[in-house]
């Protein structure tokens, strides 16, 4: 096991409707990995445990939210850290879009 990779997003939504995003997001993440995967997922309070079964590695991460950022701590095994610097490209870029706020400013 490899040291874990994290990867903090900052956001301005708070932690609820980032939670919401996260949680109503997190079945796109197969469309992501090549060769498909098995995604598993619960929320802890605050921390969403996350499981991924692909190429038949695990890979484990915690997301943590918070009200300005959302913490991702990913563990890739030994055979996929030399990947991690495009796995952690994916994770910046498509979790940025998830969290982007599109209201314009404007609170609902």
């Amino acid at each position: 096991m490899t040291k874990p990779m994290i990867v903090d997003l900052p956001h301005k939504l708070g932690a609820e409707e980032a939670k919401r995003r996260i949680g109503g997001g997190i079945g796109q993440l197969r469309e992501y990995i090549p060769g498909g995967a098995e995604v598993q997922s619960a929320w802890d309070g605050d921390r969403m445990n996350l499981g991924i079964q692909a190429m038949g590695q695990q890979v484990s991460a915690k997301i943590d939210v918070r009200e300005t950022i959302v913490r991702l701590e990913v563990e890739l095994p030994a055979f996929l850290s030399f990947f991690g610097s495009k796995v952690e490209g994916l994770i910046r870029r498509h979790g940025t879009e998830l969290l982007e706020d599109k209201s314009g400013g404007r609170k609902a």
